[in-house]
């Protein structure tokens, strides 16, 4: 296992094509082409050094942790917490924040959206009366739970509208400020159109007035993970499955303080610290909100995610990406009857757009025929794509493992599918 104690490991001097090499998934066919893997903002595929981790985790270390006196026991809890030190680090967490695993992003926006409402009158943070703001670019994550946040708790939920662009604004949130605001809930990168937004002031914005500031950093943990020790972020959510992990794992941090304001999801195993038949006594965090065996191999997977990411090096990945996103915008955007969602959007890994008269799953289709993954639909933004007016899209969203060959094919096969449907 790693030494706690390490630095993070230097960034790579070799080019970023070596690195694709790791993914043993790409190297196949798929449909008599080889595989242009262009669907990174659902899932990002795992490296070797990944599946690694895990299979030495499964094979030597397999046990269930922070219960038994067995060594196989102490050495899964150990993996178990090598891992959440492993990820506070990547984040830039400092002795202020606490990390909790979960299954992923949907759960600990789940945890926070629900943990803030469910304990009861006298205690929850939210109350008839309060404001909930929730931006306009966000995925139904982390929007639906503050749906029913606000219903439970009788709390108003208030949405930071986006311009025609689809930009936020700072003045449109200063409007909306109170002394009411009780949570500011915003994306780091919006799934559905790539979009920035100034998070690092809004954040700082609600904190002005006393609101708790929640950050959905699913779609920028992979190129750009804010650092959350300069963040004025009480929450924030991520997956491992978008940053080269693995599945049905997940983090939510943020500040001890905040996180123990939270009433756990999940009640049962391990997150007690007493129990009689009348009552319960919590375990202090991050036990608490961890109730149930964990995703063990998840999370010694996701911090072997990290790793890689540091080897490859944060600012390799960002600029590669952000340069395939460039390539695919202006050669999307010069095709006949194509709109380029928020082209403006050059820190954006992803590119979505709509064609005249030819429905994005046809589209869809025809790339797959061509070996080329893409996403079609509403990205689970139904609401960001009516505010535009444009219908679900196409989109194609980029890793450090895609290469421009792959772009220029993407746009030859829109360009392909577009002559065939028209």
């Amino acid at each position: 296992m790693p030494n706690l104690h390490d630095p993070p490991a230097p960034a790579a001097t070799q080019p970023l094509a070596e690195w694709r090499a790791q993914f043993p998934v790409l190297a196949q066919s798929i449909h008599g082409h080889l595989l242009a893997y262009l669907d990174n903002a659902a899932t990002t595929h795992m490296p070797r050094q990944v599946m690694q981790a895990m299979q030495d985790f499964e094979t030597h270390e397999r046990a269930n942790i922070h219960r038994g006196v067995h060594t196989l026991s102490q050495r899964a809890t150990d993996a178990f917490e090598a891992a959440r030190a492993t990820l506070k680090r990547f984040i830039g967490a400092d002795a202020a924040h606490e990390l909790v695993f979960t299954s992923g992003t949907t759960e600990s926006l789940n945890l926070v959206a629900q943990g803030l409402w469910a304990a009861g009158p006298g205690q929850a943070w939210l109350r008839p009366g309060d404001r909930i703001i929730v931006s306009g670019l966000e995925h139904h994550a982390n929007l639906v739970p503050w749906q029913h946040a606000a219903r439970m708790s009788g709390a108003e939920l208030v949405v930071l509208r986006p311009d025609a662009q689809g930009r936020l604004h700072e003045g449109d949130l200063a409007a909306l400020l109170s002394p009411r605001t009780r949570v500011l809930a915003l994306t780091a990168g919006a799934n559905a159109t790539g979009e920035r937004p100034p998070y690092e002031a809004m954040l700082a914005m609600a904190r002005q007035v006393g609101a708790l500031t929640v950050l959905d950093a699913a779609q920028a943990v992979g190129h750009a993970a804010p650092a959350l020790a300069t963040l004025e972020c009480d929450f924030m959510a991520f997956s491992g499955h978008k940053m080269y992990g693995p599945m049905g794992i997940g983090v939510l941090a943020g500040r001890r303080d905040a996180l123990e304001r939270l009433y756990p999801l999940r009640l049962g195993g391990d997150m007690v610290e007493d129990v009689s038949y009348e009552r319960a006594v919590y375990a202090a965090l991050p036990a608490r909100l961890e109730g149930g065996t964990p995703n063990v191999a998840g999370a010694v997977g996701l911090a072997a995610a990290a790793r890689f990411i540091e080897q490859v090096g944060r600012a390799a990945i960002d600029q590669h990406v952000h340069a395939l996103r460039a390539r695919a915008a202006a050669g999307l955007a010069a095709l006949p009857g194509v709109t380029v969602l928020a082209p403006h959007a050059t820190q954006a890994a992803l590119v979505s757009f709509v064609a005249e008269d030819v429905h994005p799953h046809d589209i869809g289709t025809l790339l797959d025929e061509r070996g080329i993954a893409v996403r079609t639909g509403h990205h689970c933004a139904q609401p960001l794509h009516d505010h535009f007016g444009l219908g679900p899209t196409t989109r194609a969203s980029f890793a450090l493992y895609n290469t421009p060959d792959e772009v220029e094919r993407l746009v030859a096969g829109v360009a392909r599918a577009l002559e065939t449907m028209r």
